[in-house]
């Protein structure tokens, strides 16, 4: 179960499946779409689905910015290992290039937030930019950072870098202890959100706006199980609370 985008720029997604599946995954999907290898690929274990469904999408673009990755990025990136050191390199501009919601979970420490909640919209931001300065991106599997990475390119940047295999890849790879990472990674799947290690967070789902809610924003009195959180309370009508009450309600009743 999961996801896997089909696109002419190439393929991205995130799927589950069974250990002893493993290499018969791999085989077919490598076989049926004529590719020697993946860019990046990271493995991690649970003992629950974290997929409602099986879904493969046919896509112009595998993540929308208006221009088509015509050509592979591949020097740009920086090993985890060496992304620490860096990052902490003068003249360097660290740019968390997910949505709002995403950088609000977790994100590296003196990252720049666009504050954008469409990556389409990241053109825009980018205007912003002197092209003079090194130009440091990161995202959750570094997909958006190669479309975001070509595009610059072609406006004129010359130092342009990624963190390669994106957050994942990261906390995968680099121990706590030794980790610029703040905060928890945002998953878009059941699992919500991942520490180092790539073992479960803390995070939940708010079932009113379907954003994540920390620990702390369940002891908010703005937070209702199943109905709002801090993010929505103030802006959900109350035939919208009534509504999802109900639905809570059934939900209990369901459990029991």
């Amino acid at each position: 179960k999961g996801t896997i985008i089909l696109s002419k720029e190439g393929i991205n997604g995130t799927i589950s499946f069974n250990k002893e599946s493993y290499h018969s995954i791999k085989r077919n999907i490598k076989k049926f779409l004529n590719i020697k290898s993946f860019d990046n690929e990271n493995l991690s274990n649970y003992s629950f689905q974290p997929f409602h469904k099986g879904k493969i999408k046919i896509k112009k673009e595998l993540v929308p910015i208006g221009s088509l990755l015509n050509k592979r990025v591949i020097n740009n990136q920086i090993d985890p290992k060496k992304w620490n050191s860096f990052i902490k390199r003068k003249n360097t501009i660290l740019i968390d290039t997910r949505k709002n919601f995403e950088y609000r979970v977790g994100t590296f420490k003196g990252s720049v937030n666009p504050k954008l909640n469409n990556f389409r919209d990241f053109p825009k931001f980018f205007k912003t930019l002197d092209k003079d300065k090194n130009i440091a991106m990161f995202c959750t599997g570094g997909i958006r950072c190669e479309k975001a990475g070509v595009y610059l390119e072609k406006k004129g940047f010359k130092n342009v870098y990624q963190l390669k295999g994106g957050i994942i890849n990261y906390l995968k790879r680099i121990k706590k202890n030794k980790s610029l990472w703040k905060g928890e990674c945002y998953v878009f799947d059941n699992r919500i959100s991942l520490k180092h290690g790539l073992s479960l967070g803390t995070y939940s789902i708010c079932s009113g706006c379907r954003k994540p809610i920390s620990i702390k924003d369940k002891k908010s009195l703005k937070f209702e199980e199943g109905v709002s959180c801090p993010n929505c309370h103030d802006t959900l009508t109350n035939t919208q609370k009534e509504r999802f009450r109900m639905r809570q309600k059934q939900i209990n009743v369901a459990k029991k």
